[in-house]
């Protein structure tokens, strides 16, 4: 298997634009520097020789550019504004959701940089083996991928090794691009690590000279885990590599810095970019029949130390419930909970050291110590146990049988909580079964002749000892243990486990592989994302709200088929959590931990939202100052509170459609009320257990009206693209000659007085004396034709005749990277246009159509809460994805005039330029004179096309040509294809 990367995914091209746009207007090329070598001279002694030739990167753009820059960045992704940039303070920021394509964003933003820019020399920081190695296996499978995207570009990875000195040599002197992944705890420790220390290799220099001199770009992959807080040893490391600029990419940042992008976990979920999550909760009840103590904290505050812990009390009346309560040391159980099952049951030490959290809970005869989510007592740990693990497969077993058919092949992730409960070692150091492998192997052999299950494994039932498997770090005797990162020998251990897991992440996904379950300690915590895990059973406790999110991160990423393309849809990417509490206490915390980790508010709206909003046809901006005036008038409407949490009035009047806006705004109403329904809602995750299977409905299938809706609209068609080459290059022409100004470089002069005081080194009195603009002669000209054609793919003639014909060809001389890039977007929007414009679309044949039949063979899944029964459509009920789709199916169930209707299946494709489309819904109406009218409907909330986004109106252009040609070709009656709005009547608009 190949794993395939779509080069034109919507959210990853932001993601690398925003990066790209920050050095708009920097010339392309590098820095030329001298490496230092030692000889020996005559007298024996090491003197230094410059003879070798170094290549770095060279960023030549004005501060005050780079900030102008920012600042638009900011405002096209609705940013909050950066309001200064100093030459040290180059830290940008890019915050991506897991299982978004971070890695491959920062990879594809690399090539990006050295096409535009000429950027050679990258350096990726990661804080862990296991990240490294993710990276490492990254770039390995993405070789072909960029090879073909950035054809002709010679590049050079590796992971940094102190054994393997040279090639830190080589990244310093390659013309190429270089790019070298190091963690954190190679580099941040100048008395140990080698990496600042004279190396017989480098002629007695230090590595990091030559890594300095290049002057690389930083990317900071989970910078909150590298830094080591804002003055650590990881930032300080980061420094010390006089990096050109630091990306920095994560989905939890704990300093922002200057924020470029944001995908945010409510955009990937709403964007269907990242798995659904179910959560299967275990909740146990009615179990208070032994002590239990589960430690949730321990705190300082002044001087009084605690633990808060959850213990079984009883209440005044004698009703035990399970609280929590504030325990100090010392403290007697038996009277804290009112009790005589605790007797003798007392709290002892309570430690709050950052590295050593724990209470010591004295028993009879006995003493433990907890770590907080650490239990003592309580249920049975091992029956409940089984009924995760039995859960679990079930839930796997019941994915697998529906997935396999589409050759996706199903993995399940087991997290335990000591290596030594899945496989144990005696004194010879033989290996042999633990406790949860020996109760896996019997609740999968038991499942197998389950009804539920029985016959579809009969054929070739799948061996319980050869379908699971453990990945943990090995220590030098060859066993497994659990996994440490403190010290080099724990990270030797480590890599040992990753380089296993990551280099069979293919292997894995293969449907003849026999492995589908992965028991783990923490080895999968972080840095390894298999996209086809569809269940993870937490066998221990989430210690941390943090520890939640990077568990359920392990399952987020979109699955992929057996060619390695990716599948979306919610029907097919389903995560389900199986954890020992409600669904409902697992989405607060969850919820509880976005909110802290991401900063993100749910239910509020920040005064910058608005900024990136285009309020008219001239492309310009809301901007700082319009997206707080409209936050202002939201206030002053009562829809905000002070603080900008959203009201029960604003809710009222997203609901009725009744919302008030300043005039000016009118133009782009649907996109402020997509925002505020946004922030007015939850991350959604659901109940494992509310899932309904949607049959087919067999009496609408074989009625007369539907296999006369289904005669119009089944057939496949190709496309092929007419263009008037004459036309086309007149629009690209005019798209050229109506481009903004090109600016020309310039210089800016800046003065300010130094105030040298007791508390430091300050300026005053800033001012901007004079800005001088610089000769462009010294510049060194690009193919102005070969950059365009890369850019664009048209011809050099046509290129030369645009150019040519457009008079703005002296602008080139002005900033010739700032007219390269204006003039490829110009060209490139006209060319998207002329797409649409002249594609011609023919039935393929008499046998190539959708059969009907495909309804049968295609049962729907759905959480109940998204389900609409219907008696008119091929299922019986429609799931809906969004209000505007629920409202329509609920107005066409109620309408009499509606005879049959469909929502058009994920399989029902149409073929396009810009990727498959699927309109939504097949309707057949009875009109008052008793004709049949047939339609083809897309639902929007609004029915101006201009709002809808270029390519998503591309589409449906296309579409509406694709029903045309089937038209034409069969004479039927009219088909018809209509842009819906959803109204109080259906009928209300006509026809």
């Amino acid at each position: 298997m190949k794993l395939q990367f779509d080069p034109n995914l919507p959210h990853q091209r932001a993601a690398v634009e925003a990066v790209c746009g920050i050095f708009r207007g920097q010339e392309t090329g590098h820095s030329v520097f001298t490496v230092r070598r030692a000889r020996l001279a005559a007298d024996g002694q090491a003197r230094l020789d410059y003879g070798e030739e170094g290549v770095g990167n060279r960023l030549n753009l004005p501060l005050d550019e780079i900030l102008r820059n920012l600042n638009r960045v900011q405002a096209e992704n609705g940013l909050p504004r950066s309001h200064s940039l100093s030459p040290g303070e180059l830290n940008f920021t890019v915050e991506m959701e897991t299982g978004t394509g971070k890695t491959y964003v920062y990879l594809r933003t690399i090539f990006e940089l050295n096409r535009r820019y000429g950027f050679l020399k990258f350096v990726i920081v990661v804080p862990s083996v296991a990240i490294k190695e993710g990276v490492y296996k990254t770039l390995q499978i993405t070789r072909e991928h960029f090879r073909g995207e950035y054809a002709g570009v010679a590049y050079e990875y590796f992971q940094y090794d102190s054994a393997h000195l040279n090639r830190v040599r080589n990244f310093a002197t390659s013309g190429n691009i270089q790019i070298m992944v190091v963690t954190v705890g190679a580099i941040n420790k100048k008395d140990v690590n080698n990496l600042y220390k004279q190396s017989e290799q480098l002629q007695d220099l230090t590595p990091i000279d030559f890594i300095t001199d290049t002057r690389p770009v930083l990317i900071v992959d989970e910078p909150q885990s590298v830094d080591g807080g804002l003055k650590g040893s990881g930032k300080a490391a980061l420094d010390a590599m006089r990096p050109l600029c630091t990306l920095r990419y994560s989905a939890t940042h704990a300093d922002k810095h200057h924020m470029v992008y944001r995908l945010d976990a409510v955009d990937a979920y709403t964007l269907r970019l990242v798995k659904q999550i179910e959560v299967a909760g275990a909740t146990v009840q009615d179990a208070h029949n032994k002590p239990y103590v589960r430690l949730v904290s321990v705190e300082k505050k002044r001087n009084d130390i605690y633990a808060t812990v959850e213990i079984d009390a009883a209440s005044s009346r004698g009703r035990v419930s399970r609280e929590t309560r504030r325990v100090h040391s010392g403290e007697d159980l038996e009277q804290t909970t009112g009790r005589e099952l605790y007797r003798n049951y007392r709290v002892g030490d309570i430690s709050v050291k950052k590295d050593a959290q724990f209470m010591e809970l004295r028993l009879p005869n006995d003493e433990i110590w907890l770590k907080p989510g650490q239990i003592h007592g309580g249920a049975d740990v091992g029956a409940l146990h089984r009924q995760m693990i039995q859960r679990t497969i079930r839930e796997h077993l019941r994915k697998e049988i529906r997935l396999r058919p589409q050759g996706i092949k199903t993995l399940s992730l087991f997290f335990v909580d000591n290596v030594d409960r899945y496989r144990k070692y005696d004194a010879d150091g033989k290996a042999g079964k633990g406790e949860l492998a020996l109760i896996f192997e019997e609740e999968f052999a038991r499942l197998l002749r389950h009804p539920e299950f029985k016959e579809y494994y009969a054929a070739d039932p799948p061996d319980p000892e050869q379908v699971h498997n453990g990945y943990f770090s090995i220590d030098k005797a060859g066993r497994w243990t659990n996994t440490s990162e403190s010290s080099s020998n724990d990270r030797e251990q480590a890599e040992l486990a990753y380089h296993l897991i990551m280099r069979e992440k293919e292997r894995l996904l293969d449907l003849n592989t026999p492995l589908r379950f992965i028991f783990s300690h923490s080895a999968l915590r972080e840095g390894w994302d298999n996209p086809n895990v569809f269940q993870i059973c937490a066998l221990r406790e989430m210690q941390s709200e943090r520890e939640r999110r990077q568990t359920i991160g392990r399952g987020l990423r979109l699955c992929v088929n057996q060619r390695g393309e990716r599948v979306h849809g919610f029907d097919v990417n389903t995560l389900t959590v199986v954890a020992t509490e409600s669904y409902q206490e697992f989405a607060e915390r969850l919820q509880k931990e976005i909110e802290d980790e991401t900063g993100l508010r749910f239910g509020v709206i920040e005064s910058f939202q608005f900024s990136a909003l285009q309020l008219d046809d001239s492309g310009a901006l809301a901007g700082d100052e319009g997206s707080r005036e409209l936050f202002l008038f939201l206030q002053s409407c009562g829809y905000l509170d002070a603080q900008g949490r959203i009201q029960d009035a604003l809710r009222a009047a997203l609901r009725d459609n009744a919302l008030e806006l300043p005039e000016r705004f009118s133009a782009v109403r649907a996109e402020i009320a997509g925002i505020l329904r946004r922030a007015a809602g939850r991350v959604e995750i659901k109940d494992a257990d509310a899932v309904r299977i949607v049959a087919p409905r067999r009496a609408v299938l074989d009625s007369a009206e539907f296999r006369a809706l289904w005669q119009r609209i089944r057939d496949r068609t190709t496309y092929r693209l007419n263009f008037d080459n004459g036309r086309l290059i007149e629009d690209c022409i005019h798209a050229v000659q109506r481009m903004t100004n090109v600016a020309r470089s310039r210089l800016k002069w800046s003065k300010a007085e130094l105030q040298i005081e007791e508390s430091g080194v300050s300026a005053r009195n800033e001012k901007d004396e004079e800005v001088t603009l610089l000769d462009a002669g010294d510049i060194e000209l690009p193919d102005l034709l070969t950059e365009l054609q890369n850019r664009t793919k048209l011809t050099r003639r046509s290129l030369f005749t645009i150019l040519n014909r457009s008079g703005r060809l002296e602008d080139f001389l002005l900033n010739p990277q700032q007219f390269m890039e204006l003039a490829a977007d110009a060209i490139n929007g006209a060319m998207r246009h002329s797409i649409v414009d002249g594609i011609k679309y023919q039935r393929l044949g008499d046998s190539e159509y959708y059969a009907q039949e495909l309804f049968l063979d295609h049962e729907l899944r759905a959480h109940v809460e998204n389900c609409i029964d219907s008696s008119r459509s091929p299922y019986e009920a429609v799931v809906w994805q969004s209000e505007t789709e629920r409202k329509f199916a609920e107005d066409l169930e109620k309408n009499s005039a509606v005879k049959v209707y469909a929502k058009l299946p994920d399989w029902f494709k149409i073929p396009t330029p810009l990727g498959e489309y699927t309109p939504d819904w097949a309707v057949v109406l009875e009109a008052a004179d008793g004709e049949r009218l047939y339609f083809v409907v897309e639902t929007k909330s609004t029915l101006d096309r201009s709002l809808l986004r270029p390519d998503e109106d591309a589409k449906i252009t296309c579409g509406e040509q694709h029903f045309l040609a089937l038209q034409r070709e069969e004479k039927i009656a009219p088909a018809h294809f209509g842009l819906y709005r959803y109204v109080d009547d259906l009928t209300a608009r006509g026809r």
